[in-house]
């Protein structure tokens, strides 16, 4: 259930009500917003419990969550969620936009990349150290090596890194070189992992799972949020179906629905949710006309030597050339770029 102040209740009365609360056994979270406190409150339903809380003078009403994820959606949180890392806001008016290549190869190939992302209007620099694949043959990243060069990139252009952790036991190492932590589409539902991120203080960038649905999507979220981590962007990539023409099926359509379920801000990866470098531009406008706060592109210097998703990733030619179409979408939907 969520418990909502009165208008202009001060911190010593949400601290009593929160006091008892906590006394009951109940797990409680806090949402301010700019006119009133929303106490989350994590327990077993009782009635008398809310109209216990109802009968306090500070208290406005009691209302019973039916959806499942309690803390993510708006009943507990109606104001959207913006996020912020270093100068960056994610979720406000401004688009982010997240690129580089899949896989760290060298320094050399990163610095190439971040270079060139970073001159086109990027802000986040997305490269994988640790890379799970689907073959045990594949390119598996280079890993705490991979790490070295991003924090060394990140010192020669000043850009935030994003990059993906692959389980528990690796979760303080990466942290400590992200800006934001991913959580890739085949951990979605790694929960040890999921509750390991709920301790940290950096934001989760949390991909939707192969064939997760919303739903599921969403109560993954609910693992990081209920570890007190409220920093949480969730991002559609696509999911599998039956079309074999396209890597994935990128369901745009879940970011409207999503942002109307929760507060959370929402980005798009049209590369992993197409597969193919020639529908990205596409894709990409059209999520940003469907609502999305942000994109993350793979862009490497030179596709075809990739050894990582050479044919869904862009050149640096054709990223900027994507970023200065990306603006007038951005301006007809009230964003910017």
């Amino acid at each position: 259930m969520i418990v909502v102040m009165n208008p202009g209740a001060g911190e010593q009365e949400v601290a009593r009500i929160t006091d008892k609360l906590k006394k009951m056994g109940y797990g409680v979270h806090l949402s301010t917003g700019e006119n009133r406190t929303v106490i989350g409150v994590i327990g077993q339903r009782r009635e008398e419990v809310a109209q216990m809380m109802e009968a306090m003078p500070e208290v406005e009403k009691v209302v019973f969550i039916s959806r499942p994820f309690k803390l993510a959606g708006r009943e507990f949180h109606p104001d959207n969620t913006v996020i912020r890392v270093g100068d960056l806001s994610i979720g406000a008016t401004e688009i982010v936009v997240m690129a580089g290549p899949c896989a760290i190869e060298d320094e050399e190939q990163l610095i190439q990349a971040a270079e060139a992302v970073k001159k086109a209007g990027a802000r986040v620099l997305r490269a994988g150290a640790f890379k799970p694949r689907t073959s045990p043959y594949s390119f598996q990243g280079l890993e705490q090596q991979g790490l070295q060069f991003l924090n060394r990139v990140r010192e020669k252009t000043g850009l935030l890194i994003v990059t993906e952790v692959m389980d528990q036991f690796t979760v303080d190492e990466v942290a400590e070189c992200a800006d934001i932590v991913q959580v890739g589409a085949r951990n979605m539902q790694n929960y040890y992992l999921l509750r390991e991120l709920g301790r940290i203080r950096k934001p989760v960038l949390l991909k939707r799972g192969l064939s997760a649905t919303i739903e599921e999507w969403l109560m993954a979220a609910e693992y990081i949020l209920s570890g007190g981590n409220y920093d949480v962007i969730l991002c559609e990539r696509g999911i599998r179906t039956f079309e074999p023409y396209t890597r994935n099926t990128l369901d745009l359509s879940a970011v409207p629905l999503v942002k109307q379920l929760s507060h959370l801000p929402v980005i798009v990866d049209p590369s992993h949710g197409t597969g193919l470098s020639g529908l990205v531009p596409a894709m990409s406008k059209a999520a940003l006309a469907a609502g999305a706060d942000g994109l993350m592109i793979e862009v490497h210097p030179n596709p075809q030597e990739a050894l990582s998703d050479g044919p869904q990733s862009l050149t640096p030619a054709q990223f900027q050339t994507l970023i200065k179409e990306l603006k007038g979408v951005a301006l007809s939907v009230g964003r910017l770029i």
